[in-house]
């Protein structure tokens, strides 16, 4: 089609017709995502443990007219993972795209006041969950679509020192090195695999922390150049982006999506 001032070519969706997999989406930024890839219209299915955040989501997305379902799972069990896996491919025939979101927090306090149950509970959800996850939606991209984009969530936490929360910036930075790795093993086939590293975000495990350290949202904006938090859907939007196939020559790479903290 020529096109001159007056004519444009009609948007079809950053994600048109990609079949999306998102864990830890009954909340949070993994909610804002659901909802964000729905409407650049991939088909989008949910994961988390609970059941009553996904349906709530679901029928917020369908309501809107997206296409979405969802999956309870552990994100800490392989076998619960390999079935929700599996879900994706039976309810849409193939998996192109996955968000691996889930993840959980320590109380804050010195790396020597972490108890041992808190940072095994770190190392399976954050590190060895997303692991398992990887592994499992790799083998379906394979398997189905062949070609794909995996993207991790880290954090700018992984990046430095992180006093206060080292165990879950240490389960984070591995999650980094997950991403390099298995960016450079599925590269030649077509899979990208990329992480986001939100800054200052306004979810439930950052109002955690701020009911433990009141002023510490305060010592976080002074800290970040746009001087405020972002919001989920913002950093929804990068994640988008990234596996989305605008980003097709992006791989291996950590994102900072940080309002300029690490900068």
């Amino acid at each position: 089609m020529t096109m001159n001032a007056e004519t444009h070519p009609v948007s079809r969706g950053l994600l048109a017709n990609k079949i999306a997999f998102i864990t830890g989406a009954g909340r949070g930024i993994g909610a804002a995502s659901a909802h964000l890839f729905a409407r650049e219209g991939a088909s989008v299915m949910l994961a988390s443990r609970t059941e009553s955040e996904l349906r709530s989501v679901v029928e917020e997305i369908r309501a809107a007219g997206g296409t979405a379902d969802y999956v309870v799972a552990d994100l800490s069990d392989s076998s619960s993972i390999q079935k929700a896996v599996r879900a994706v491919v039976e309810r849409y025939g193939r998996l192109d795209i996955a968000f691996n979101n889930a993840g959980t927090a320590t109380p804050p306090g010195p790396l020597v006041d972490v108890d041992e149950r808190h940072f095994d509970q770190i190392t399976t959800v954050n590190y060895k969950g997303v692991w398992l996850a990887m592994r499992e939606e790799i083998k379906a991209i394979r398997a189905t679509a062949r070609t794909g984009a995996i993207l991790n969530n880290s954090s700018v936490g992984s990046l430095a020192g992180n006093p206060t929360l080292g165990a879950y910036g240490a389960a984070k930075r591995a999650i980094n090195s997950l991403t390099e790795t298995a960016a450079i093993e599925c590269g030649a086939e077509g899979i990208r695999v990329n992480a986001i590293a939100p800054g200052t975000t306004m979810t439930e495990m950052i109002q955690r922390w701020v009911d433990a350290e009141p002023n510490i949202l305060q010592t976080l904006k002074a800290r970040t150049p746009l001087g405020r938090a972002a919001q989920p859907h913002e950093i929804a939007e990068a994640a988008a982006w990234l596996l989305s196939d605008r980003a097709s020559y992006v791989t291996g790479v950590v994102m900072r999506v940080d309002g300029g903290i690490r900068a």
